[in-house]
Parts: structure tokens; sequence; C-alpha cells
């Protein structure tokens, strides 16, 4: 069940076990990185290469140097900010206003992740290729047709033999 009360939404988002932590932070892939895997979306991870698409640092692309689960946020490599003492700290970006430009495909699990994903829209082609019989048209759609068919056809029938007879009687009154 969900809910679009805010406090319930910041709860639930507060309390997230690490598994649902994870998926939140997904990042939509770009163009031809999507088309190539047969993805949209993928939670980042360290290693990948993301672009900033909002904010004032919209155009960096960098490496992911750290994901935060608990703030929900990445930090990119050469992303920094000096503070007033000198020093240099990370800025943090969250992973909606990104999107990944590159994938890190070192360990098995995610190659996994992408075979899995890309599994069912082939299943999908294959489906579609060969449709089931009467599949298209169940028996309760084929009456709702036929009847919005001749109640159509009712309706013309009706209402054209009144039309001429009234443009009849019209014209005889006028002679």
């Amino acid at each position: 069940m969900q809910t679009t009360n805010p406090g319930k939404q910041r709860k639930k988002l507060y309390n997230a076990p690490a598994h649902i932590r994870h998926k939140l932070m997904a990042a939509s892939l770009s163009n031809d990185l999507a088309v190539s895997k047969g993805v949209k979306t993928l939670p980042i991870r360290k290693g990948d290469t993301v672009r900033i698409l909002r904010g004032d640092n919209k155009g960096f692309e960098g490496k992911v140097s750290r994901v935060d689960l608990k703030a929900y946020r990445i930090y990119l490599e050469g992303l920094t900010r000096e503070k007033v003492d000198g020093t240099n700290i990370f800025l943090a970006v969250h992973p909606s206003k990104v999107q990944i430009r590159n994938l890190n495909l070192d360990d098995k699990w995610r190659k996994n992740i992408l075979g899995r994903k890309t599994a069912p829209e082939k299943k999908a082609k294959k489906l579609k290729a060969k449709p089931a019989k009467n599949a298209e048209k169940t028996p309760a759609k084929l009456k709702t047709e036929v009847d919005e068919e001749t109640e159509t056809e009712e309706v013309f029938e009706e209402e054209a033999p009144k039309e001429e007879i009234e443009d009849e009687t019209s014209e005889k009154g006028e002679e």
C-alpha cells in the first residue's frame, strides 16, 4: 500500500534497509549505454562515470569515488570545494541529478544483474512474434464491438428518415 503523506514518505526513506537504499541510489543511463545494455536505470556504484545534469556543477563528468547509502549521496573524483582554512572537501550529489555515462563491470554480480534485466525483453519479443490463438479478441470484446456498431447504425437509420420527412413537409408548406 502506497501513501502520499510526506511524513510517512520521509519515515520510509530514513528507516529503509540497505537493500532498499541501494535501489533508491539508482540513476538513468545515457542513451547509448541504455540501448547497448537494454536497461534504462541502474543503481550507482563506486567506479561508475557519471555526468551531473542539475545544479551549480551541471555538465561536470567524473568517476564515483564513494557512495553514501546513509545520506543518499554520491561523491565524485575532482568535484571538491575549498574550505576557509584551505582544506578541500568532496561535494555530495544526489543520484537523481546525475546520468551514468560508463558502467563499472568489474564484479560478476553486476554483470548478472544486467543479464537478468535484459532477459525478459528478449522473451517479450519472442512472445510478440508468436501471438496466441484468439488472444486479440475475447468473446466479451467481440460482443461489445457488435453492440456498439448496431447502436450507431440504429441511430443513423432512425434519424435519417425523420429529417427527410421534415424536409419534405417544409418544402410542401412553402409551395
